[in-house]
């Protein structure tokens, strides 16, 4: 099989070749490198599209990895075709190095995406980030808060919200822009670094094995993964002096959280806006981006020309239930919500308001602090 580096694909003629990249509409649609076309994954398991067979052919996926498969089914049929080598992943990371050698220009470029902010996204985004912060009392006089960074749009943006937050608010806290390493692969772990750069984020990095454990084990590895992350993030921010870590949960996640409890779980409850530590004394979780809608966030990336990985496990691609695949269940959640958004525009807020509006006398049963309570506990002293 053959395969070319990303630098060596500038060189050759567009007119002379065809490049198609095969991620999903969304993903071409954001973004994709110069004169390629899209023909998704999916639509070549009905059989080959017509291509011009008079043409070279270079095929480009997110990775370099899932294109190899295309390739090999082109060859078959007597394409000449190449693969790309390392994907759209390599031009994302050549375009930051090269935005990353003009030092002039990576300061206009942090200042702009700061106006941003608290300009153009100042009701949608801003707005919506303070009010949470007051109204579910997220940050305190003379707080130390672990800014908790994985590296995508969501941690990176909240991380932007905290120093304007900052300078510009009137209670004072500290910040430590927390990145723990569990064994990023090398081109995520060099797009993390360069974003942070670019935005003017001081990042403080701390190592685990994290991705090697996980490797080994076949069931729900993603939800130990997590679970491992979060208590390495708690440990070593206390050990940092933190008292708090900021984590980027938004708007949806909170939404389909509701949902997917309801539809899977047969319960009624919600992602919390903070919560205190059960593991580590006086540490307690926040979630400051609670009322920030994700789609207010990818406007907010793609107004400010922003690229970020998409998820920085070293096992995405293959992983539906960390975004690298269709399947899981929280999947499930975001296409019924994009149908509800077609049906009302009132629908996501309903269900986020409906956690906030509880009435107890129309509730069957609950249960609080290991105590279950049913209706007929007191119908007859009513």
């Amino acid at each position: 099989m053959k395969s070319i580096e990303m630098t060596e694909i500038e060189k050759l003629d567009p007119a002379l070749i065809t490049i198609v990249d095969i991620r999903t509409r969304e993903e071409y649609e954001r973004n994709t490198i110069p004169h390629a076309i899209n023909i998704p994954m999916e639509e070549f398991k009905d059989g080959l599209p017509d291509l011009e067979k008079e043409k070279p052919i270079y095929v480009l996926c997110y990775t370099g990895e899932k294109s190899e498969i295309i390739v090999e089914k082109l060859e078959e049929a007597g394409y000449d075709v190449t693969n790309i080598s390392g994907g759209y992943r390599a031009f994302l990371r050549m375009q930051l190095s090269r935005v990353l050698e003009q030092d002039a220009r990576i300061e206009e470029k942090t200042k702009d995406i700061e106006r941003s902010l608290i300009k153009k996204f100042r009701k949608p985004i801003w707005r919506q980030f303070t009010k949470a912060v007051q109204e579910y009392q997220l940050i305190q006089e003379g707080d130390k808060i672990a800014v908790c960074i994985s590296g995508g749009k969501d941690s990176m943006l909240m991380a932007k919200l905290f120093q304007e937050l900052q300078r510009h608010g009137k209670v004072s806290f500290e910040l430590v822009f927390l990145v723990m390493n569990p064994g990023y692969n090398q081109d995520n772990w060099k797009i993390i670094q360069d974003n942070a750069k670019l935005l003017g984020i001081p990042l403080t990095v701390f190592e685990s094995d994290i991705f090697n454990i996980v490797a080994e084990v076949d069931k729900n590895p993603c939800y130990l993964c997590a679970r491992m992350r979060r208590g390495y993030l708690y440990s070593h921010a206390k050990s940092l002096g933190c008292n708090k870590i900021a984590l980027g949960h938004h708007f949806d996640d909170v939404i389909e959280t509701i949902l997917m409890g309801m539809l899977y779980s047969g319960k009624v409850e919600t992602m919390m806006p903070k919560l205190h530590s059960a593991n580590f004394e006086g540490m307690e979780l926040i979630r400051p981006l609670y009322m920030v809608k994700e789609a207010d966030i990818k406007a907010w990336r793609d107004y400010n020309g922003l690229h970020f990985i998409q998820c920085a496990c070293r096992f995405t691609e293959n992983c539906a239930s960390c975004g690298g695949g269709r399947g899981s269940k929280r999947d499930e959640m975001k296409e019924l919500i994009a149908k509800f958004r077609e049906t009302s525009d009132v629908i996501e807020s309903n269900i986020f308001n409906s956690v906030h509006n509880i009435n107890l006398r129309t509730v069957i049963g609950y249960h609080k602090d290991g105590k279950n309570y049913n209706f007929l506990d007191d119908y007859d002293t009513i």
